[in-house]
């Protein structure tokens, strides 16, 4: 971060003090504020790394609680900010006060400009370390299957199959109901295979006119049909080297699907009105949110064609089956859009918890992220309540984490919630299945688990 993009808020009701502060930090982007509601205002709008806040703020110049409460309220919006005080001569105890409610250092007055600078560019400097480090954290912390939030034992299992056949070259025909996240696994699938580097082409077959789906996948000639002008190339062909995602394959025109059986047989095409065979080399990636086998019985899809897409088949649970994975989906989006509407959002109510958590989620993780949106725009205060969601508490209650109850698999699902709730805490994980440290200690090794993933993220 340059000197020049450095942001300071000075907040100070001294009007000749104030105009030798703003000469003083003239390297800086400098914003000022007189009370706490001109400070919150030029904290929302302009988001200062540093503030340098008088303790004593109007209306009550003399005393300190206006000060207090605008770090306290600094603090709140801001948690990452950081606030350095200022104190009248020997005012020791406040200025330790303020420390401990969260200020990052204090000066006492009378001013003098040039140590006052070094502090803050300290607080900056101190500033800009946590932030590089935060950054870091999040890289390690990434999983190799970006954006996917996997854990519950369903959605564990579908990452491990996702790692195991992403370097192959190997048909994969995805399942699971619309909202699932079909098209993020495939791009996942493409990420980690050797052709990341290539293109990753998507067409949805349910969505394109069938007289024009043909043309989509396999391009055509110029005066090929009515108002072809030009030669255009397809969707297969563009995905050469990369990959093709065939999203709702279910719905292809049964006339079409000859034509794609023998592309995936040959892997040679024809554009529509030519004669050329052109090879293309592509990995296909299949999905739908139908079941396969009944459209084969029904006459809707070729058999042949099933056998060719499904060389790999990977079953998708629907978000209602991941018990443990919705609270942790749940938070993650919550952190993406208190982000994007920038709010001070610390998490969910308890109401929230456990509508999300007994909701039946029909519309599945496409429904969730919208309500989670909607809920981070609704919410007033720094909880998500389930009001906030549109959600109902149901009246069935949650599910049960005592050991005594579950053997072998029911245990680490027993655990994993237990860890959601606590945010990975262990002591706080323990008393929650009734065990000591040690024994929660051997039973994650056992089940080769960690607390890692589980931890509370900072908020932004």
């Amino acid at each position: 971060m340059s000197e020049q993009a450095r942001k300071l808020l000075i907040v100070e009701d001294d009007p000749g003090l104030l105009k030798q502060l703003r000469w003083c930090f003239g390297d800086y982007e400098v914003y000022t504020a007189e009370n706490r509601k001109e400070a919150i205002i030029e904290l929302r709008r302009h988001e200062p790394t540093v503030v340098l806040q008088d303790l004593g703020l109007p209306p009550k110049s003399e005393g300190v609680e206006e000060g207090f409460a605008t770090l306290a309220e600094t603090l709140k919006l801001a948690p990452h900010t950081k606030v350095i005080v200022v104190t009248g001569n020997g005012d020791q105890e406040n200025a330790l006060s303020a420390i401990a409610r969260g200020a990052c250092d204090f000066y006492e007055k009378p001013v003098d400009t040039d140590t006052l600078k070094l502090i803050v560019d300290r607080a900056f400097n101190i500033s800009e370390l946590e932030s590089e480090n935060r950054r870091l954290q999040s890289q390690v912390n990434e999983s190799p299957l970006d954006g996917i939030v996997a854990a519950s034992e369903g959605m564990l299992a579908v990452c491990r199959t996702i790692e195991k056949v992403a370097p192959t070259g190997v048909t994969t025909l995805l399942l699971g109901e619309s909202g699932t996240g079909k098209e993020l696994l495939a791009r996942a699938l493409h990420r980690l295979s050797p052709r990341a580097e290539n293109n990753f082409v998507a067409i949805n077959c349910a969505a394109i006119p069938e007289n024009l789906l043909e043309s989509e996948l396999f391009g055509h000639e110029k005066g090929a049909f009515t108002g072809a002008h030009k030669q255009s190339i397809g969707k297969v062909e563009l995905a050469s080297g990369g990959t093709l995602f065939l999203d709702e394959i279910g719905d292809m025109p049964l006339a079409l699907q000859a034509k794609m059986l023998r592309f995936l047989q040959e892997r040679v095409l024809e554009r529509v009105g030519g004669r050329e065979e052109i090879s293309v080399d592509v990995r296909v990636v299949c999905a739908t949110n139908q079941d396969p086998k009944v459209l084969i019985e029904q006459g809707r899809f070729r058999d042949d064609l099933y056998y060719r897409v499904s060389e790999i088949t990977i079953n998708i649970p629907p978000l209602r089956d991941r018990e443990e994975g919705r609270l942790i989906l749940a938070r993650t989006l919550l952190q993406k859009y208190r982000k994007q509407q920038k709010k001070a959002i610390n998490g969910f109510s308890d109401d929230a918890v456990q509508a999300i958590e007994t909701y039946s989620w029909p519309g599945n993780v496409r429904e969730l992220e919208n309500k989670i949106s909607g809920g981070v725009i609704m919410a007033d205060g720094e909880m998500v309540t389930a009001m906030d969601l549109g959600l109902e508490v149901g009246d069935e209650g949650i599910e049960s984490l005592n050991l005594r109850e579950v053997r072998q698999r029911a245990e680490s699902k027993a655990i994993r919630v237990a860890l959601t709730k606590s945010y990975g805490n262990i002591s706080k994980t323990a008393e929650m299945l009734g065990i000591t440290r040690p024994t929660l200690y051997d039973l994650l090794n056992k089940y080769g688990m960690n607390s890692d993933g589980y931890s509370k993220k900072a908020a932004p």
